[in-house]
């Protein structure tokens, strides 16, 4: 008898029934589809994964691998890596590939040659799959510009405005575990791709039915490698951005620890801070080598502090300044700065967005280079304390979705009449450029060595720097909390959370009453107090739900769209007197945080 332990069964006899009929009708349509991939156009080590799986007794792995086909989400496609639609293969990169170049040759009927750039990270596979990808547009008749191998994700986006393509591929699962790949697919102007190019890709997309129908051998002479020339140039653009060369020859001999936790980040950070002219780059060697099993971390996520833990080991033992990380595929930064006791502390995505957006501004004043026409964006999960420090820099700030590909989207929008200052997000991201068009750890990471310098210039720490930023715009502390849940019934239970809390919302959180509800599902924007209703200006609709309390605090609830995880991100305000206040807002936000996650059931 095979074995299924994916459905919930419910205690009545009723419900075990239903269940068992689910299960044994999910069981027949991922049987069905498997059998599939033992036809024509798959590969024999394919097809003996796939009678593994179909043979076994137990079959949830069967129908994990098969009881969806992946799609994009916020950061394009994203999985585990192995055989099946709804894994990371050859099979599932083919078909996103052949859709992509199938709409390519719709959208640009006129265009005599087509062309696309193609990047990959450290992980397993990822050069298999970005050659496969190179192959399968070239067949198709379109020009590939192929890295010779590893670069960061930003170099990709800066590599398809350089070379004027109409789209671009790189091959990276960011900072997921080592079993996934990803597959983020862009648009000319650098950005991954939005509507309405995901929805007709998509389409284009569904319509193969079969591998046959996957052109698989490719055309060299349609294939370009590229390499070095491009670093030099992404290089020498990011030097463009430093915004006083001076201090940094003040102290061009700061303590500099920086690991890529096995990723892309060796190829071009430690040029980029040399280019800016520190020399005292500190490397954690164990991790500099590039190895997408990752064996010296649980998670090469730099959020997480055990990523960390090894660089900060690193920087005790030299007496660091400063201590910075990249993700895997180095479009995210990750910072350690001492705190008040003298120890090394990881500081959150908000904090470094928010350190990087108030030095941009206030040295633009400082240079007098602000003349009215300047903005920021941010998402809407990322802290209002950004909002804060625009306001009184007198700079515009726009909210957008998660992801940076909203915006990227801001920025095409602004184009020619608004000057772009910078973008974060509190998931460790952010953009100082233009040039790019997504998340960039390169030099995100060369300005914060010299905004380490600068402070040093002025005899504060980057801890003091940071505590005086909240005493001028106030004080924020944000937590974000991940409810992991895989797989089928994962997913259920995600979208039944979010309808329960739409349904059934809560009437306080931490001891102050909601006064704002947005809902991005719908675009309404609903104030309690009154209950007037407002349209929210946004490009789509997004499953986002938004809690505002009476005394400011920011809960956001949104699933995942690249990971099995439904988010939350709480924020609580608060008003420092002095410096010395700052321990006691930590404290009374930390006693704060706590309850409303109580409040909420995580």
């Amino acid at each position: 008898m095979a074995k299924v332990y994916l459905c919930h069964i419910d205690k009545n006899t009723h419900n075990i029934t239903d269940s068992k009929m689910n299960n044994d009708k999910l069981l027949e349509q991922v049987t069905v589809k498997a059998q599939s991939w033992l036809g024509d156009g798959y590969d024999e080590e394919t097809k003996a994964e796939v009678r593994r799986m179909l043979e076994a007794d137990d079959k949830t792995e069967l129908i994990e691998s098969f009881y969806k086909d992946l799609e994009f989400g916020t950061g394009g496609l994203r999985g585990i890596m192995g055989a099946g639609s709804n894994r990371m293969n050859i099979y599932t990169v083919g078909a996103a590939t052949q859709g992509l170049a199938n709409y390519l040759h719709e959208a640009f009927p006129d265009m005599p040659q087509i062309s696309v750039a193609v990047g990959h990270d450290v992980r397993h596979n990822s050069r298999k799959f970005a050659e496969i990808v190179a192959n399968i547009f070239s067949a198709n008749g379109i020009k590939v510009y192929l890295f010779d191998s590893f670069r960061p994700t930003p170099e990709l986006s800066f590599a398809i405005r350089q070379l004027g393509c109409q789209s671009g591929v790189n091959i990276t699962a960011s900072h997921n575990p080592k079993e996934y790949n990803g597959y983020k697919a862009y648009w000319s102007d650098g950005a991954q791709i939005i509507a309405p190019h995901d929805v007709n890709i998509i389409d284009h997309v569904n319509r193969i039915k079969s591998a046959k129908e996957i052109k698989f051998e490719g055309k060299p002479e349609l294939i370009e490698i590229i390499g070095e020339e491009m670093d030099n140039k992404f290089l020498a653009a990011i030097k463009t951005l430093s915004l006083d060369p001076e201090v940094i020859k003040r102290h061009a001999d700061l303590k500099i620890v920086y690991t890529p936790i096995h990723g892309t980040g060796v190829k071009l950070v430690p040029d980029s801070l040399r280019n800016y002219g520190f020399r005292n780059i500190i490397h954690v060697p164990e991790q500099d080598i590039p190895d997408g099993s990752f064996p010296t971390v649980d998670s090469p996520n730099p959020e997480n502090a055990s990523a960390m833990a090894m660089a900060i080991e690193k920087a005790k033992e030299v007496g660091a300044d400063l201590v910075v990380a990249s993700d895997p595929d180095a479009d995210r930064i990750g910072c350690v700065i001492r705190d008040n006791n003298g120890e090394y502390q990881l500081i959150n995505g908000n904090q470094i967005v928010m350190i990087l957006m108030n030095y941009i501004m206030l040295r633009n004043r400082e240079l007098g280079l602000l003349k009215g026409n300047e903005y920021v964006v941010k998402t809407i999960v990322t802290t209002e304390t950004i909002k804060a420090i625009a306001e009184n820099q007198n700079v515009k700030m726009f909210d957008c979705y998660t992801g940076f590909k909203w915006i990227a989207n801001v920025i095409r929008d602004l184009e020619g009449t608004e000057r772009y200052l910078g973008g974060g997000e509190e998931s460790y991201g952010f953009l100082a450029e233009d040039f790019c068009r997504d998340k960039d750890s390169v030099s995100a990471i060369s300005l914060m060595a010299e905004i380490c310098a600068w402070a040093k210039d002025r005899g504060l720490d980057f801890n003091k720097m940071l505590q005086e930023i909240y005493l001028k715009n106030g004080y924020s502390h944000e937590e974000g909390i991940s409810v992991v849940r895989p797989g089928k019934t994962g997913a259920e239970e995600i979208q039944k959370m979010m309808v329960d809390f739409r349904a059934n919302p809560p009437k306080q959180l931490g001891g102050s009453p909601i006064v704002i509800v947005k809902d991005y599902a719908d675009l309404n924007c609903t104030d309690l107090r009154t209950g007037k209703v407002t349209k929210m200006d946004f490009p789509t609709t997004s499953n986002v739900l938004q809690f505002f309390t009476e005394d400011n605090t920011k809960i956001s609830i949104r699933p995942s769209g690249t990971e099995p995880k439904i988010k939350f991100y709480i924020e609580v305000h608060d008003t420092m007197k002095d410096l010395d206040d700052y321990a006691r807002c930590n404290a009374d936000a930390v006693a704060k945080i706590s309850v409303i996650k109580k409040d909420l059931g995580i």
